[in-house]
């Protein structure tokens, strides 16, 4: 069976390219009917929270991507948070140095210092080796190390040979032999490095296929030796380009917008997010551009996954997360946008339920012109707030014709019946037939005289929505 799993560091905000490996490995592993593993990376202390972690997975749920192991779960590979794997990292630390593969070294931080100065300044590459480190293991180091409460770091013997990755999106990879030395595997506070735990965890767990980001692609080769050490069985590996910025640089915060936390705070959609960061390296096989979770799920395959660098494109980005909001119907609009609404201080949060269906009929006046969620509050302004009349429409009613227009106008929203949509229709045109006025400029000075704004909603859906007082009062003030 197929068991994929996304590691992150709880360190901080999920990145946009955390979020597009978690996505391959979820759509990879449904794709197959396997199994989509979560395991928490958190052996670095100093950095990592829980705040973070519990920040993770509710982005991760939010995104929609839901793991069937994991450390909220559980699951029958666990525990799935390195923290609490220690015991087994140093179990299998020390089954190597059993067998000779790795070994324990006495050497202090400042002679591994002054090897690696050597080192360079005979114009060699910095590797050390058993040979090297073993100097420093005499009865006189250990007796200093037990004294000192101390505990020795394990060391990894490198094999010196080439190895072979044949990657899944890659391709064929060569790593030449001799270009790494022995590496440290268990630090003396008990702590994994990374190459490390994360063998032992993809082992364990029994991960047969790891996909992630191709600047990982550096750490195969030692990865690899440790599974040969082991003879564990290799997983597939698959590594994914890079995200870049629109300058071809690696997509950092100054091209703006960069963690999954950041576009959800904007107002868009899981849908939308994870449909674009889809597309970020995959092709649907009909090239489809808008495509639902299920539908990736059936189509997608690692052949597909390009190996060239994939450009972040806001602009896409945000045209996409406005085509999936002009699907929602009105009231699934209004349970995403209400957060955005209260935030505006429009509307108090124990009355939105009395103003529903205002809000529905604002939301479909306004859908249109949406594009992220935290827009809402700028659209709706205009009915919330007083506008002043713009200079613009004082001077268009210096004509005799369009001022006699809004004179009549004002004169039949003031005695019509009943201040409904088709009523409001039929009043604005017969004024339009009756004055025999040019309609363009009259509709935009309606528009102008309501909201100070050129474009926007429907008219008739402006004019219903800011009811019947605040539209003779709007009007009034442009002294007719």
């Amino acid at each position: 069976m197929v068991r994929v799993r996304f590691a992150p560091s709880p360190t901080g905000f999920l990145h946009v390219g955390g979020a597009r490996t978690a996505l391959f490995n979820y759509l990879f592993a449904k794709n197959q009917n396997g199994v989509f593993v979560l395991r928490i990376e958190d052996t670095d202390l100093e950095r990592s929270t829980l705040e973070s972690e519990q920040s993770l997975l509710r982005t991760m749920k939010w995104l929609g991507l839901h793991w069937d192991e994991g450390p909220d779960i559980g699951g029958p590979k666990g525990p799935y948070r390195q923290s609490e794997r220690l015991d087994i990292y140093r179990r299998m630390a020390y089954a190597l140095v059993e067998k000779g593969k790795a070994y324990e070294a006495y050497v202090l931080p400042e002679e591994l210092e002054a090897m690696r100065g050597k080192m360079l300044e005979n114009k060699e590459s910095p590797r050390y080796s058993h040979e090297t480190i073993a100097q420093y293991d005499t009865p006189e180091r250990r007796q200093e190390f037990a004294q000192k409460g101390w505990s020795p770091v394990v060391y990894f013997k490198m094999p010196q040979k080439e190895y072979v990755l044949n990657d899944r999106i890659k391709g064929r990879v060569v790593f030449k032999g001799g270009t790494t030395g022995d590496f440290v595997i268990f630090r003396s506070t008990g702590i994994p490095v990374y190459n490390f735990a994360v063998v032992v965890d993809d082992a364990l767990m029994e991960i047969t296929h790891v996909i992630r980001g191709d600047d990982h692609l550096t750490n195969t080769l030692r990865q690899l030796a440790l599974y040969e050490a082991y003879q564990m069985p290799l997983p597939e590996f698959a590594h994914v380009s890079m995200i870049l910025g629109p300058d071809g640089s690696r997509l950092s915060k100054r091209h703006g917008a960069t963690a999954v936390e950041n576009f959800r705070e904007m107002g868009y959609l899981p849908e939308s997010l994870i449909n674009y960061l889809a597309l970020l390296g995959w092709s649907h096989p009909q090239e489809n551009e808008i495509c639902a979770l299920n539908e990736m799920i059936r189509a997608f395959s690692l052949e597909r996954v390009s190996s060239n660098p994939a450009i972040f494109d806001s602009g896409k980005l945000l045209w996409m997360n406005g085509m999936y909001i002009r699907q929602l119907t009105p009231e699934a609009l209004l349970e995403k946008a209400v957060p955005f609404i209260i935030e505006t201080g429009y509307i108090a949060p124990e009355n939105v339920d009395v103003n529903k269906k205002w809000l529905l009929e604002a939301m479909k006046a306004i859908q249109n012109g949406i594009h992220q969620l935290d827009e809402v509050g700028e659209l709706l302004s205009p009915f919330f707030t007083d506008p002043i009349p713009t200079a613009e429409a004082l001077r268009s009613l210096e004509d005799d014709r369009l001022s006699a227009a809004f004179k009549l106008l004002y004169e039949r929203f003031d005695s019509i019946p009943s201040w409904e949509i088709n009523e409001i229709i039929s009043v604005i045109k017969a004024v339009v037939k009756d004055t025999k006025v040019n309609p363009k400029p009259f509709y935009h000075t309606l528009r102008l005289a309501l909201t100070a704004r050129d474009t926007g909603p429907e008219l008739v859906h402006v004019v219903h929505l800011l009811g019947r007082n605040k539209v003779l009062n709007r009007l009034g003030r442009l002294e007719v």
